[in-house]
């Protein structure tokens, strides 16, 4: 009687399947295999309903149950692929053919030739085996889609893993036990909903059947499986305090019922994790004081800074003592490159860590995910996208990394380490350290708009001062005018006099240039952005501006391609470089301009070396770069090297500098080629 209750309450369930698939007014393979497989497992189970069909036989116990296998076989075969259209795409492959010659010969095989009734149930059991191994090809091809085909692998995996038992077990006693036939009907109804779930997630199936947003995305399996435990342990108590034992038919069910909730929480990463966020969440102390931790962050925030460099600085100790690390590095992502803009403690950025951080700017960008490069190093699957050479992170001497996001855009990172105990970045610190980053993100971000602004207004002090600098340039004009009139009755002096005529020219039409520029307040658009060999325009300023100092630069070509800049404001960017260089060098020194390719990069590289007297990290951090401050001190305006810089950006490239004290510095120009 309790066997017909439950062969007859998973019939009632599957009815409600068929209705359910009915009403849904897609068409596709998928919605008729469904259906045929939920009818055949309705007449299945129907058929065991001994009330209405009488005493179960053998013939037709075995008959069954290899059709009904064959039946979701031919389902699982067609969910090998995506892009099956119809019942004889499926068929028609060979590998389908393998799938469906098991069960087509159990059913066919007994009817043809005596078969003896161990064989029978052996051929059962390898048919139970073939549907396990089947899922697991499917779970392994899923790839980014297990998620969706989780809840399906854990129903007919755990179905068919109880048929596996059940016929295993025959085949050695030779004799089905009557109390796993008794529990297949409670075993398959108590299933069922992993299947309407599966139905669900697959969105390929094109099966759209109506289940509330909240159970597909929070499973409730682990709330279930602890229930279904106080339920076993009162009913255990029950048995106890009104004596008695429990039957083979209930014994056998809360078995199969418990292997399969047990696998479906260890299968389930995303169900472990919920319970571990859920119990460290409600039953644990806070790892923060999070009102000491916001005083400590604002304090460091709003220290007092001199530049752009002191906010940068605040922002990484912020950072790092936000977890008690002592050391770090921040960089801020320029184009496809990253810039070291503030260090902290003994941290070093290394070309390993650079490879290791092009790879996270597409993947953060993505994910926002804050990244533990040692948890990568042990199971990267936790970070599903990343990939990162193992080797290359284990030479890396950083622990966390953490993205700072500008809108929807990577602004940079800060890479984190200690020599002590490392932070275990559970839910509580990635929580933590994202309200941290979007605070330090914030403040950055204002800084660098207050110095944008600050730049503007110097800018625009300069554009005023314009106009008084004009009369001064007319005065210098007629001084050069004078010149060239008594420099005409000497045509006949050497070489040198020619040289200096030749120059003057040149400088005279530059001024008028500059005259004609500022009275119109435009640009002349003569030198728009064309394709220029470097070269040659790098010769022409040594040639025509630069042969009146010492030492003369010295052109060196290795290799090059041709590059899209404004040939005119490249001179002018090339003569500021060559004259700074000109003047921290002595006579007797070199300066040398060297043009090569980096193939690797797709770059063409520009080096300008001097043997001058070098600049030390501070000066190349805090002035070499910053408008208006010069070393020079009325002979210069101090925003040649900063115009450089400006105009390397906007073409997409970058100015770095090399320098050291006493034995002289390095420009390198990158262009990029693409």
């Amino acid at each position: 009687m309790i066997a017909d209750i439950g062969y007859g309450m998973n019939a009632l369930g599957y009815l409600t399947l068929l209705l359910l698939l009915f009403t849904v007014r897609k068409s596709g393979l998928a919605k008729y295999l469904l259906i045929l497989a939920s009818m055949v497992t309705f007449g299945w189970s129907l058929g065991f309903v001994t009330v209405l069909f009488g005493p179960l036989s053998m013939p037709h116990l075995l008959n069954a149950d290899a059709f009904k296998m064959l039946v979701w076989l031919l389902f699982l075969a067609s969910c090998l692929r995506k892009d099956f259209t119809s019942l004889w795409r499926v068929l028609s492959r060979p590998v389908t053919a393998v799938i469906l010659t098991p069960p087509i010969l159990t059913l066919v095989l007994p009817q043809l030739l005596p078969v003896a009734p161990s064989t029978h149930f052996l051929l059962m059991t390898i048919l139970s085996l073939e549907v396990l191994v089947l899922l697991e090809v499917l779970y392994r091809q899923a790839g980014k889609d297990r998620w969706a085909y989780k809840p399906l692998v854990i129903y007919l995996g755990a179905i068919h893993l109880f048929e596996f038992f059940t016929y295993m077990n025959a085949t050695m006693v030779n004799q089905v036990g009557l109390g796993y036939i008794a529990a297949r009907g409670y075993v398959y109804l108590m299933l069922l909903p992993l299947l309407v779930m599966a139905i669900r997630r697959i969105k390929h199936w094109g099966v759209d059947i109506f289940i509330s947003r909240q159970v597909v995305l929070h499973s409730s399996m682990l709330v279930v499986a602890g229930v279904f435990l106080s339920v076993v342990a009162l009913a255990g108590y029950a048995v106890n305090y009104f004596g008695g034992s429990w039957g083979a038919t209930i014994q056998i069910l809360f078995f199969a019922l418990s292997l399969t909730m047990l696998g479906a929480v260890i299968m389930s990463n995303s169900l472990r994790n919920r319970a571990k966020v859920f119990i460290a969440k409600h039953f644990f102390a806070n790892q923060f004081d999070y009102r000491v931790e916001w005083v400590k962050l604002t304090k460091a925030l709003t220290s007092e800074t001199d530049g752009i460099n002191d906010v940068y600085n605040n922002a990484l100790i912020g950072t790092c003592e936000a977890v008690n690390y002592e050391n770090g590095v921040m960089v801020k992502v320029v184009g496809s490159n990253v810039e070291e803009v503030a260090r902290r403690g003994h941290a070093v950025l290394s070309a390993d860590d650079k490879v290791i951080l092009r790879h996270l700017i597409p993947f953060c960008a993505t994910t926002n995910w804050l990244i533990d490069l040692q948890e990568y190093q042990v199971n990267p699957f936790n970070y599903e996208g990343l990939h990162v050479d193992r080797s290359v992170v284990a030479n890396s001497q950083f622990h966390l990394v953490v993205p700072f996001f500008e809108q929807e855009k990577i602004w940079g990172f800060a890479l984190l380490s200690s020599t002590d105990d490392k932070v275990n970045l559970n839910w509580e610190v990635r929580d933590y350290l994202h309200a941290v980053s979007e605070q330090v993100t914030t403040y950055i971000l204002h800084s660098e708009a207050a110095k944008a602004v600050a730049e503007n207004a110097q800018f625009a002090a300069f554009s005023r001062m314009s106009a008084f600098v004009l009369h001064d340039l007319k005065n210098v004009m007629a001084q050069i005018d004078l010149i060239l009139c008594n420099a005409e009755q000497h045509k006949n002096n050497p070489e040198f006099i020619d040289d200096t005529f030749e120059t003057l020219h040149y400088t005279k039409a530059r001024m008028d240039k500059m005259l004609r520029e500022l009275n119109e307040k435009k640009v002349n658009e003569k030198g728009l952005d064309s394709a220029q060999t470097l070269s040659i325009i790098i010769a022409q300023v040594i040639d025509a501006r630069c042969q009146s100092v010492q030492p003369v630069p010295q052109l060196s070509v290795e290799e090059e391609s041709q590059v899209i800049v404004d040939a005119d404001k490249f001179a002018n960017v090339i003569y500021h470089l060559l004259s700074n260089a000109q003047q921290a060098t002595d006579d007797d020194g070199r300066v040398t301009v060297c043009l090569c390719l980096d193939h690797s990069e797709h770059k063409q590289l520009v080096k300008i070396s001097d043997t001058g007297c070098g600049m030390d990290e501070q000066f190349i951090a805090e002035r070499l770069f910053k408008p208006f401050d010069t070393t020079k001190g009325n002979a210069g305006m101090g925003i040649g090297a900063y115009d450089a810089k400006q105009y390397m950006a906007s073409l997409g490239g970058r100015l770095t500098v090399e320098s050291q004290v006493g034995k002289g510095s390095c420009f390198t120009l990158e262009f990029p080629l693409d």
